[in-house]
């Protein structure tokens, strides 16, 4: 069930979400008044700065210019949704840690308490239910992740509610596009890989994967509001369920180098690069991650450093500088607790690598231990409980 609801969340999130804004010629000098907000072409040049310095984490920049935005369309969604946005990515990051959480639903409920006004003066304005649809899915998304399963339910049903809508606005449709497309990925994906889910899936409008992968490709390159957002799932999908992990580096590689303080595309850069193979590279870069944690970056903090720790871990591992190695597979740890990712896969794999070299240095009783905690955070069939069970039997621990 959490699945299905992080799918609203999918389907919804990325909507109205606004991405990096695309340079303006002077073209766009004498158009005409657009009749929504979010086809203000010149507003989409002047807020092009602050945009880009979310994504790039200087929330101080990027709120300054929002706040201005407030000032002056007070009745209007958009600045109410673009100050939420900030807020999302701060919690991005570290998506467990919930200080926020009570603020981020409380701005997605000023956005849809002025959209749903939009909608009663104007019950055509595909507009208002443009930003209803995202707002209702960030609140789902961001619920699923805290398994409040009855708030989320309804929220995602909102989402889907006003995403339908919204549709048939010819401008909007490249945004729009972007719920389509997951829609029609994952009503596929999730009855492939969640049998049980099927019933449910079956309520609604039957999707075609291969279609929704093309239309998130095309909205990738083709859209205002949603280019990143689609590049930050086609980037998960080509690296998870699509096993094109040149593709997911690709992507990385760009919204890295476009928005380099960004923490989330940056350790995702440096597990691509891992990923591929080009370990000397995503060392590299997780150093770097390690020195920004210490230097206290913004967005920086034990999640990433999870990460980081363990690809620098792996580097040494393989080049069989054991001491460096055991050095980053403890610092792993370390930042698994404070980030109280126990049962990751970086977690565990670093424990069963520490208790084979206690093994290897003849101290059983540390090995034992090592293992003993695999065996306490890993599922059975997790493949490090498997391989930690094979281990312990055949070196008689």
């Amino acid at each position: 069930m959490r699945t299905l609801l992080i799918l609203f969340g999918f389907l919804l999130v990325s909507t109205i979400t606004v991405a990096q804004a695309q340079e303006n010629p002077l073209e766009k000098i004498g158009f005409e008044e657009p009749t929504y907000l979010l086809l203000d072409k010149s507003l989409q040049f002047r807020i092009t700065e602050n945009i880009n310095a979310l994504y790039n984490f200087d929330f101080a920049t990027a709120e300054r210019g929002f706040k201005v935005l407030l000032y002056q369309y007070p009745e209007h969604p958009l600045p109410y949704f673009l100050i939420g946005l900030s807020t999302w990515w701060k919690i991005a990051p570290d998506i467990e840690n919930k200080r926020m959480d009570d603020l981020f639903i409380s701005q997605m409920d000023v956005v849809i308490d002025k959209a749903k006004e939009m909608l009663d003066d104007d019950p055509e304005n595909k507009e208002a239910a443009f930003f209803l649809a995202g707002a209702y899915g960030f609140q789902g998304r961001l619920l699923s992740e805290r398994k409040s399963w009855t708030r989320a339910t309804f929220a995602g049903k909102n989402a889907l509610k006003y995403l339908n809508l919204s549709r048939g606005e010819e401008e909007l449709n490249p945004e729009l596009l972007l719920g389509d497309a997951l829609f029609n990925y994952f009503s596929v994906w999730i009855p492939e890989n969640y049998p049980i889910l099927k019933p449910v899936v079956a309520l609604f409008p039957k999707g075609d994967k291969d279609l929704g992968l093309k239309q998130l490709e095309d909205v990738a390159q083709n859209a205002f509001y949603a280019r990143i957002e689609a590049q930050y799932f086609l980037f998960r999908l080509y690296a998870s369920d699509e096993k094109q992990p040149y593709k997911a580096l690709a992507i990385t590689d760009y919204l890295h180098s476009k928005f380099p303080n960004n923490p989330y595309f940056h350790r995702s850069y440096a597990r691509h690069l891992y990923t591929v193979g080009r370990i000397t590279e995503s060392k590299e870069q997780s150093e770097e991650i390690l020195r920004r944690i210490d230097e206290n970056w913004t967005g920086y903090e034990s999640n990433s450093g999870r990460y980081a720790a363990f690809y620098i871990a792996q580097f040494y591992d393989r080049i069989n500088e054991k001491q460096e190695a055991k050095k980053y597979y403890l610092k792993t740890l370390s930042y698994g607790v404070e980030s109280e990712s126990q049962e990751s896969g970086y977690y565990l794999f670093s424990l069963i690598a520490l208790g084979k070299m206690a093994n290897e240095e003849n101290n059983k009783a540390q090995a034992k231990e090592y293992f003993k905690e695999v065996k306490k955070y890993a599922k059975r069939k997790h493949p490090a409980h498997v391989e930690a069970r094979d281990y312990i039997k055949k070196n008689k621990l």
